[in-house]
């Protein structure tokens, strides 16, 4: 009798010590966390430039009519350009009082119409022709000039793919440094993508250009334009 509770006791222990080996078996696999980044370049193919007019008048209708006549006569001048209306945006229009300060004393200068206009080029080669064109025909200022590419959305895709293909190759290689090899990627987040690159300032002394008439166009370089993507990807140590 003693001798088989004995027996019973060891089974006891001996089941009890194969759970932690059987919890064992389902841990988490090994790891590996990098990060891989593309970058290209290309050629921009797209250029838009901002173009504003401005007119005064102590009369605020008169500064709005004035405004009109002066948008209407540049919105023509691009037209005949070859631009159509679906390349012209107006960003912004405003009519605002302008003051003078004198010792505490406010004196009214008169009012200021704004009107400002994005033209979208998709031919770059006619950025500094279109710019000379509008201050000539009355746009007072040209605040800002910016490059991009008609197929961004294709080049992101692109850049992402790429940007996957080096997070894959660095996973292997930290693999290999730990003698081991990356099996299934477990993970893929998109940490980042470039966007469209901020405007170039520009200044145009309109008034002296649209005196002279034979001042050359403005030259304009239009660079590269960067396309990146970066990614972070988890990858299963075999």
């Amino acid at each position: 009798m003693k001798r088989s509770a004995f027996v019973a006791v060891a089974a006891g222990v001996l089941v009890g010590a194969l759970v932690p080996s059987s919890q064992a078996a389902n841990h988490e696999p090994a790891k590996v966390v990098v990060t891989g980044t593309a970058e290209i370049r290309v050629p921009p193919d797209r250029a838009f430039v901002m173009l504003a007019v401005e007119s005064r008048d102590s009369n605020p209708r008169e500064a709005q009519q004035k405004n009109a006549k002066a948008s209407d006569g540049v919105l023509a001048k691009l037209r005949s350009a070859g631009l159509d209306d679906k390349a012209i945006r107006t960003v912004s229009y405003g009519l605002q009082e302008e003051f003078d300060y004198n010792k505490g004393t406010r004196r009214s200068r008169g009012y200021l119409a704004r009107n400002q206009v994005e033209v979208r080029l998709d031919d770059i080669e006619q950025v500094g022709e279109i710019i000379d064109l509008a201050t000539s025909a009355g746009a007072t200022s040209v605040s800002g000039l910016r490059f991009d590419v008609k197929d961004r959305d294709g080049l992101e895709r692109e850049a992402l793919k790429q940007a996957v293909a080096d997070g894959r190759a660095r996973a292997e290689a930290a693999a290999a440094g730990a003698g081991s090899n990356i099996g299934s990627l477990l993970a893929i987040e998109q940490e980042g993508a470039s966007g469209p690159p901020p405007p170039t300032p520009v200044f145009r002394a309109t008034v002296a250009m649209a005196a002279d008439s034979a001042a050359p166009p403005p030259p304009i370089q239009a660079g590269e334009i960067e396309i990146t993507a970066r990614v972070r990807v988890t990858a299963e140590l075999e």
